[in-house]
Formats: structure tokens, C-alpha cells, sequence
């Protein structure tokens, strides 16, 4: 059941599926795509009991696409404001690749409100491009030339980062849907968040994570590369690494049985 929720008069598309259960998981989306980028948990998990809640961010698929407010503060206020507006308590909250980022700075600044687990799928954190004293993740210059991409032709810009995304071989008419996910996200908000990468870092937000945390990670991912989920599991607390030795950057599909496994698993405390 979609619906939007108000902030400070930005409308954000929610979904909320089965939302009688108890048992609430909250997936934030990573960058270029939407909420639909999670199809395979959706189809799945609420034949299992579980409430899904997919939010679209800010500039992405059915949300609103104001100009600015693609920092980490105003992406997790939004986050915030969704968790209010539902009444969310003890709930797992899933973050995808930039949903990931904002997920832990939702952590950091709202004091992890309401979430009992974390999990982190490729998550694009601490850091994703490398810094003077952090040789790890990409270079930016490859974040430059998304940017630049993304303002000079963007549909080949997102066939591009499309034929990256993924590990296993896609049909065309898949490979196809991804692109048009990328398309319903507006240009200005694509290039923002891009630029958010290089002007934002989560060093001191990871240390605050307080809850039992799942990290999810591709080793064949060229997004974000798989030191990373490496490097957030020995800086978070009470943490567990899952590599998936047959995925890329997008793990929910390429080993989406898997996938949801794992995360069922780790919500019922089956490990």
C-alpha cells in the first residue's frame, strides 16, 4: 500500500507491505535506482510474516525531487520522519549500497530510534572513494565522471553503471528495468548524491552503531569494492560479514535466495 509522507513539505513516497505484522523490516534503496530495486524481498519476505517498508529517497522514483537536501543529515531526517509517521518500533532497518551510508547516519543522529538490528548490503561507507589516509574504496575521479555523466548524457551514463551493477548474467528486458529505474529519478538529485559521496564520510558515525549488525557483501562488486564491507566489520560492534562469493554490487538479486535467507535468519536469531 503506497502512500507519502510530509517533510517540511518534501513528499516521500512510501510502501508498506503487510503492514498488520509485528514484525517490521525497513529497506533504504541505494543510488541510482528506487524502492523497486527490492522486488525480490518484496515478493517474498510478506509471505513470510514480515511488514516491508521501502522508502523512495528524496529525488528518486515517486518522492518528491526538490533541489537540494541530498546531504546524509536531511536523507536520514527523512528517514526519521517516515519511522515517526508509521510508528515504527523494533524494527530491522536494511541499507542497500547509499542506503546504506544513510542508514548509518540515521544511527548516528537519531540514536538508531526505533531499530533493534542493522543490516548493510554493499553498503557505500565509511568512505566509498579513497582519502589521504584511507586507501580504499574508488578513486574520484570515477565519481567525477559519474557526475559528469549524469549532466551531459545521462540515460548512457546509467547503461553504463547498469552493465557494473551486477554479477550474474540479466536478461535484456531485466538489464532494461534496471535502466528505468535510473531514469525516474531526477538529474539534479543523481548528480547530488554523487557529489554527497566526495563531500561526506561516516568514520565517527559507524563507532555509534549500537544494535546486532549484518553486513551483506559481493565479492566481485565494483561499486563498492568488498574491503569496504571488510573495513565496517571490524569497526562495528556486535557485527557479522557475509561474503557472497556469486554476487556483484547488486546482492539481492544475484543470490536473492540467499539473500533472503540470511536476512530471515538473522531477524529470528537462527545463526
Amino acid at each position: 500500500m503506497g502512500h507519502y509522507v510530509n517533510v517540511n513539505n518534501v513528499n516521500i513516497y512510501v510502501e508498506d507491505l503487510n503492514p498488520e505484522s509485528k514484525k517490521a523490516i525497513l529497506f533504504l534503496h541505494g543510488w541510482p535506482g528506487n524502492l523497486n530495486l527490492f522486488e525480490y524481498q518484496f515478493n517474498k519476505l510478506p509471505q513470510l510474516g514480515y511488514r516491508c517498508i521501502g522508502i523512495d529517497t528524496r529525488g528518486f522514483g515517486k518522492s518528491d525531487k526538490p533541489f537540494y537536501g541530498y546531504d546524509y543529515n536531511t536523507l536520514s531526517d527523512d528517514v526519521g520522519a517516515v519511522v515517526a509517521a508509521l510508528g515504527l518500533r523494533d524494527f530491522t532497518l536494511v541499507g542497500h549500497s547509499t542506503g546504506g551510508a544513510i542508514a548509518i547516519r540515521y544511527m548516528e543522529r537519531h540514536k538508531g530510534y526505533g531499530v533493534n538490528k542493522l543490516v548493510l548490503v554493499a553498503a557505500a561507507a565509511p568512505s566509498l572513494i579513497k582519502r589521504p589516509n584511507f586507501p580504499y574504496g574508488i578513486d574520484q575521479e570515477t565519481v567525477l565522471q559519474i557526475i559528469e555523466g549524469t549532466y551531459n548524457d545521462r540515460p548512457q551514463m546509467l547503461r553504463n553503471f547498469g552493465d557494473i551493477f551486477f554479477f550474474k548474467h540479466t536478461s535484456q528486458a531485466f538489464s532494461d528495468w534496471f535502466f528505468q529505474l535510473g531514469l525516474q529519478a531526477a538529474g539534479w538529485a543523481t548528480a547530488a548524491i554523487a557529489k554527497t559521496w566526495i563531500n561526506e564520510v561516516l568514520f565517527a558515525d559507524m563507532e555509534t552503531i549500537h544494535v546486532p549488525t549484518l553486513i551483506i557483501h559481493g565479492i566481485h562488486d565494483k561499486v563498492v569494492p568488498f574491503q569496504l564491507g571488510e573495513i565496517q566489520h571490524r569497526m562495528t560492534r556486535n557485527s557479522r560479514l557475509i561474503p557472497f562469493n556469486f554476487s556483484g554490487h547488486g546482492v539481492f538479486y544475484d543470490q536473492k535466495e540467499e539473500f533472503n535467507d540470511f536476512l530471515v535468519r538473522f531477524i529470528e536469531n537462527k545463526y
